[in-house]
């Protein structure tokens, strides 16, 4: 794209790995060993505590003010999770600076059956670094999220049966996932306490994502035992990379109302550099976080011209539900039941898609996991126009129904203190309309096997 801002690949990936070294030891991070999530009831304190708990010791005794607590429990944009969830970090203090890492990376291995299926080895991951300081009667809060897979992942995408969505070589990607962009997020913002209960804050992000959605899959706690994406992900949560992006937000008691503009497009194949584009797009977002376990939204968004190759606006709603229970080693069971639609202004249409997962652990060690989804797929035969319309006027649909369902297995293997290591499996099979059969076959079907290594306190 013209006129795109490029940064020095060298520096971004040296920044990259350094987010992945054990951090110093510090007091901050002696006060997250002890930390138990569980303990906080978003109905018995106000939005400035729905970050975790642990975190009011840091910085050699000094505490943090509500406004950083409150930045410090976002998990990517201005998304709430649950405060209940453990969440995977490292955490350290620089002078004022409170620091909060994150990171996780899976080499996977997918097998896939039938006609359309495909075999491959890659990476999926991503690192994220925040820092927050006091500023004025509030705080200020600097995170950078990067991911390395435009390298782990060659010729621009992995094998995902019924996957759709953005391009690579110029043409759509069909039965396959993106990778995502090197800067998946690098934004500023700040929260200012209005009173007690309410909270008010700002959010910049050149790339970053607008109040739209659920948590993204790739860092939702019911989904990081999987490492394939799902299959709503252009229906849910995909403008969790968007341009431009600015969102402000008021939050009171439980209840919080955030509106963003931003950048409508989605990113193009060059994966290495940061888009740019004019504010043409919007989002509102409500939600509802009415206990430490449990946290709902709605939302709904105008994206301009998001697809390169089908101009015309998108509508698209969403609204999720996701709970989660904390376990011992500081692990967690979570649940997540999400519903997205994307109405295509251009073409007078609407689709769905429903997606219902979770994580279990049955052990300290040992995770069980479960996807199901149901989507209607609109961009199966992109890459053939004469088919598509042959099969939209013999079975007078646009669109046609895949249901997903994936179980999988993952087992810790400890190695290196503050690397959650494990390896795990998941398969998934398909039950598709019968339109489809003729070519996916009369039972898709599909394994992943991977390791996994996860930044996480040691216990």
């Amino acid at each position: 794209m013209n006129g795109n801002r490029r940064f020095s690949l060298p520096i971004v990936c040296a920044g990259l790995l350094l987010g992945f070294l054990p951090v110093e030891r510090s007091y901050a991070q002696d006060q997250m060993q002890g930390m138990d999530h569980s303990k906080m009831d978003h109905s018995q304190m106000n939005h400035g505590q729905m970050s975790p708990s642990g975190m009011a010791g840091m910085n050699h005794g000094k505490q943090l003010n509500q406004a950083s607590q409150f930045l410090m429990g976002e998990t990517s944009g201005t998304a709430f999770q649950p405060s209940a969830w453990p969440m995977p970090m490292l955490m350290n203090s620089v002078g004022d600076w409170h620091l909060m890492w994150m990171g996780q990376a899976f080499i996977v291995n997918t097998q896939q059956a039938g006609p359309l299926g495909g075999d491959k080895t890659y990476s999926t991951n991503s690192g994220m670094l925040s820092a927050v300081h006091d500023l004025g009667e509030g705080s200020i809060m600097l995170r950078s999220m990067l991911s390395l897979e435009p390298a782990t992942i060659t010729d621009r995408r992995y094998p995902l049966l019924f996957q759709t969505g953005e391009t690579a070589y110029g043409q759509p990607i069909v039965n396959g996932q993106h990778p995502h962009d090197l800067f998946m997020e690098i934004s500023v913002q700040y929260a200012r306490p209005l009173s007690e209960k309410a909270m008010w804050n700002v959010y910049y992000a050149p790339v970053g994502e607008p109040a739209l959605g659920p948590v993204a899959y790739p860092h939702r706690a019911s989904a990081m035992e999987i490492p394939q994406a799902t299959l709503g992900h252009h229906w849910e949560d995909s403008s969790h990379i968007a341009n431009n992006v600015i969102t402000s937000g008021i939050s009171y008691g439980k209840v919080r109302l955030e509106a963003s503009g931003f950048h409508g497009r989605e990113p193009n194949e060059n994966r290495w550099n940061i888009d740019f584009g004019s504010m043409d797009s919007w989002s509102i977002r409500f939600s509802v976080l009415p206990a430490a376990n449990w946290s709902a939204q709605v939302s709904v968004g105008r994206l301009h011209n998001p697809e390169d190759l089908h101009p015309g606006d998108v509508v698209r709603t969403t609204a999720s539900v996701e709970y989660i229970v904390p376990k011992p080693g500081k692990n967690w069971w979570a649940t997540s039941l999400i519903w997205g639609q994307n109405n295509k202004q251009g073409e007078a249409r609407a689709s769905n898609a429903v997606l219902a997962e979770t994580v279990y652990p049955i052990s300290r060690r040992n995770f069980l996991t479960g996807r199901y989804e149901w989507s209607q797929r609109d961009e199966l035969f992109e890459n053939d126009a004469p088919l598509q319309e042959q099969l939209q006027q013999q079975t007078g649909q646009s669109a046609f129904n895949v249901n997903a369902f994936t179980l999988g297995y993952t087992r810790d293997v400890p190695l290196i203190r503050n690397l959650q290591t494990g390896i795990g499996a998941n398969v998934s099979t398909y039950v598709i309309d019968n339109a489809l059969k003729t070519f996916y076959g009369s039972h898709p079907w599909g394994v992943n096997a991977y390791v996994r290594v996860r930044l996480k306190a040691s216990r």
